[in-house]
């Protein structure tokens, strides 16, 4: 059977928000040079003008203090991002990283006083106390305000991610709908199903010539739904594919044999859209119809290790070596469309049945929907 290699996905899934503290930092430049201009101003007002170049010196490193201890809110950003489930525990972390951010600005503020001879009249320990209980409401509001503008940054960065990914999604389900259109289009086998309701009606068996053409119109109708989602509750996918069966059998009439084999909790989980019938749809073309004795395909769904594992097997001639490497546009469009759901978490492989015939695997994270 004509099939692709083994595919895994490998793009990889943002765990973590982009770094954006250097721009915060790098922004407190300028209240330091606007402070250190100011005071070196203020020297220069009243009847003898002096400047002090210690103070102007203290002015404007305060905030490049300020700067350097920025990465204390980046960390915690990172590492407490802002959900509702966990919004106390976030806030109490980001409180102490505040009070961390305060302690650590007084501390550096004290040390460079003592540096430039700006002593006061008390000791260290004094010294760090007075300034960590005057620059207590200025640290705390200017930890959350660096804060807010990363969360800013984050957020925006992924609503446009998002953004992107679900005009991705929607390309492809668009592609995945016209894809399964094409197939079930062609004129092969609209000439078959068509033939075989006009010997249907021929043979006065209005009955079943009235079920091949609701099934026609089941199908076409489950293709062009104009509200079609991304993943769909594995039941809804198998009925589609019942249906695209159930006209197949009419084609192949006895030599085709359906099994299923569906776990009981299985149903409920959550699927792609047509994410199976182009695999049937190789199974069909690339196997049965290349035999003449009767032949069986089997469609199974069970979870394993808190994923979906589906498979379609048949019992067909099996690989074929040479042209095993041959991409075809159903399951290239499986791939990309695991892989930009999933992750690394999704993926297709397809190997040689220990018998006879071609087993395609679809591995994906177990997932139900809100009413499953």
């Amino acid at each position: 059977m004509t099939y692709n290699r083994a595919v895994t996905s490998t793009r990889p899934i943002r765990t973590n928000p982009p770094r954006y503290w250097p721009l915060v930092s790098a922004a407190c430049v300028v209240p330091a040079l606007l402070d250190a201009l100011q005071t070196y101003i203020k020297g220069h007002l009243g009847d003898k003008p002096v400047v002090s170049w210690p103070d102007v010196i203290f002015s404007g490193s305060e905030w490049l203090f300020l700067g350097a201890l920025i990465p204390i809110a980046s960390s915690l950003a990172r590492r407490f991002p802002l959900r509702r489930e966990s919004v106390a525990i976030t806030l109490l972390a980001h409180f102490c990283g505040s009070l961390v951010l305060c302690l650590g600005w007084a501390g550096a503020g004290v040390l460079l006083r003592y540096a430039l001879g700006l002593q006061w009249n008390m000791t260290f320990g004094d010294q760090l106390a007075s300034w960590v209980l005057t620059s207590l409401p200025w640290s705390v509001f200017m930890y959350f305000t660096a804060l807010g503008c990363m969360y800013a940054f984050t957020y925006f960065t992924e609503a446009r991610e998002q953004e992107a990914q679900s005009a991705r999604l929607s390309a492809q389900l668009a592609e995945a709908r016209l894809g399964a259109l094409r197939m079930q289009l062609n004129p092969h086998f609209l000439f078959n199903s068509l033939n075989a309701i006009g010997v249907l009606v021929r043979d006065s068996n209005t009955v079943a010539a009235s079920r091949m053409i609701e099934l026609l119109g089941e199908l076409l109708h489950s293709v062009l739904r104009a509200d079609a989602r991304h993943e769909v509750p594995l039941a809804e996918e198998l009925t589609f594919l019942g249906r695209y069966l159930a006209i197949e059998q009419v084609r192949f009439s006895d030599r085709l044999r359906v099994r299923w084999t569906i776990g009981d909790d299985a149903k409920a989980a959550l699927v792609p859209g047509f994410i199976l019938q182009p695999l049937v749809e190789n199974a069909l073309r690339h196997g049965i119809a290349k035999r003449s004795e009767a032949s069986t395909i089997e469609i199974s769904a069970e979870r394993e290790e808190g994923a979906l594992v589906l498979r379609v097997r048949d019992d067909g001639p099996g690989l074929i070596p040479d042209v095993d490497g041959v991409k075809g546009v159903g399951l290239a469009n499986i791939r990309e469309r695991l892989r930009t759901l999933y992750g690394d978490a999704g993926s297709l492989s397809l190997t040689h049945s220990t018998e006879l015939g071609t087993v395609a695997t679809i591995r994906i994270p177990w997932h139900v929907g809100t009413d499953g």
